[in-house]
């Protein structure tokens, strides 16, 4: 069983820890009386998805023994006009940069989506995901 501890530490700033022992540092905006100091917490899904599947994607392609220069993921989501605001519709581009054949980046990320990325598999549960790819060339990042 996984766990997380969060901590309030004043005004609308929290602290969350997991199992690891990394922490995370959550806070409100201005308008919601919060000073704007960390991340919100209803972002941290979509960090959550670009880091799990990114690994999934890396671990794949080193598998494959195909070497990565640069590698981005650029996330773009809409959410329910009605609370709660549930993430309804979400878009990830992969960026990846190098002498990448495309169907080995197709299947790396095919896979990721389909059968590894829990986080991507649990706000699939709400919202329609789409995908797509682009390689940049060797040297051009």
């Amino acid at each position: 069983m996984k766990k997380a501890q969060i901590k309030w530490t004043g005004g609308m700033q929290f602290v969350g820890k997991a199992d690891s022992g990394h922490a995370v540092v959550m806070d409100a905006d201005g308008d919601h009386g919060g000073e704007d100091s960390a991340v919100r917490p209803g972002e941290l899904p979509l960090i959550a998805l670009g880091g799990c599947t990114g690994i999934d994607v890396v671990m794949i392609l080193n598998k494959m023994k195909v070497p990565i220069e640069a590698f981005e993921i650029a996330i773009e989501a809409e959410t329910a006009e009605e609370h709660p605001r549930v993430w309804t519709k979400i878009h990830v581009l992969y960026t990846l940069t190098g002498d990448i054949p495309e169907s080995k980046v197709k299947k790396a990320v095919k896979l990721s989506h389909e059968k590894y990325c829990s986080v991507g598999a649990m706000l699939g549960a709400t919202a329609k995901m789409s995908y797509e790819y682009k390689i940049l060339p060797s040297g051009s990042r």
